[in-house]
C-alpha cells in the first residue's frame, strides 16, 4: 500500500527543489561569473539567515552551513514562499523552471524578490540541508 502524504520535510525538499530550478541554478551560475552580482547575493543571503533566525523556527541539527551554522530547513521554505506569495502579488512572478537564464548585468537590475530567493538558494548551496533532507525522506542526495 503506498500512501499520498508528505511530510513537511518531504514538501519542504520538493519546494527548494523547484526554487532552485526556477532561480538558483541560472542566477548562482551568473554570480559565480560576476564579483559584484555575488556580493549582492551574499549580501541577500545574509539578510534571509537573519531573517530565518529572528523567526524562533526550531533549528533541524543536521542543517549547517560551511561556517557550521545552523539552518532550518522548514524556515527557510516557510520564507521562501512568502517572498514568492509577495512576488507574485506585485506582478514579479518567477520565471519557469530553466527560463531565468539571464545576463549577469540583468540579473544585477532584477527586482528584489529574485534577488532574495537567489539568497535562499545561496544558502541551501552552503549547507549540509540538501543531503541530509534528502535523507530524511529517503531520497539519494545529489
Amino acid at each position: 500500500m503506498t500512501s499520498d502524504f508528505h511530510s513537511p520535510v518531504a514538501d519542504a525538499v520538493d519546494a527548494l527543489d523547484d526554487l532552485m530550478a526556477r532561480v538558483g541554478v541560472d542566477g548562482l551560475t551568473a554570480a559565480l561569473a560576476h564579483p559584484v552580482l555575488m556580493t549582492v547575493v551574499t549580501q541577500h543571503t545574509a539578510a534571509v539567515r537573519e531573517s530565518v533566525d529572528s523567526a524562533g523556527h526550531p533549528v533541524d541539527p543536521d542543517g549547517v552551513d560551511s561556517a557550521g551554522r545552523p539552518v532550518d530547513l522548514i524556515g527557510l521554505v516557510t520564507y521562501a514562499r512568502s517572498v514568492v506569495a509577495a512576488a507574485e502579488r506585485s506582478g514579479c512572478p518567477l520565471p519557469a523552471p530553466g527560463e531565468a537564464d539571464l545576463s549577469c548585468s540583468d540579473w544585477l537590475g532584477a527586482p528584489w524578490p529574485l534577488l532574495r530567493l537567489l539568497g535562499v538558494c545561496a544558502l541551501i548551496e552552503e549547507t549540509t540541508l540538501p543531503a541530509a533532507a534528502a535523507a530524511a525522506v529517503g531520497r539519494a542526495s545529489a
